[in-house]
């Protein structure tokens, strides 16, 4: 699935382009024919991807737009910007909860709060989805900011993280 606003493209990856990712060796740039930037892959999103997402992309019932990484393409500048994900399928409830990150040297820019809007009106149009919920770090100012100008509202709060969510319905 391709999603395309003015500036980005919103990119769900498949099995094969989620292990390219992790390898980060511009393998996946390449099929994707996009200019090599560089960037990381954070040792907490490789275990989220390795141990929940991959297993759950491969899982023939499972719906994989829940389940696998969204890359999110500069168009201008042909490169890989930032990354979303949802964290598996909506519950009972219809919840289902997005993270999501920039790459530093494109962060501040307006990238992920587009992204996010990108991906709440893609929400909006699955039935199963009720709510989007959201969590950030306190310390992380501009998370608070791209879930703020999504309309997202705080929930709940621990120590150190916000909850967040946003009904969609």
């Amino acid at each position: 699935m391709i999603i395309i606003s003015q500036r980005l493209i919103v990119r769900a990856l498949t099995y094969g382009q989620v292990i390219k990712y992790l390898q980060n060796d511009g393998s996946l740039e390449k099929e994707l024919t996009l200019n090599i930037a560089p960037r990381s892959v954070d040792p907490e999103l490789r275990e989220a991807v390795e141990s929940v997402l991959l297993p759950n992309i491969a899982e023939l019932c499972t719906d994989v737009l829940y389940s696998t990484i969204w890359t999110v393409i500069d168009t201008e500048k042909n490169v890989m910007v930032a990354d979303l994900c949802f964290y598996g399928e909506p519950n009972k409830k219809g919840e289902v909860e997005i993270g999501y990150g920039t790459y530093p040297q494109y962060q501040g820019k307006g990238y992920m709060t587009e992204a996010v809007g990108i991906m709440v009106r893609w929400a909006e149009d699955r039935e199963e989805v009720k709510v989007i919920k959201a969590r950030n770090e306190k310390e992380n100012e501009a998370s608070a900011k791209v879930l703020e100008r999504n309309n997202f509202k705080i929930v709940a709060e621990t120590e150190d993280l916000f909850y967040w969510e946003r009904a969609v319905k």
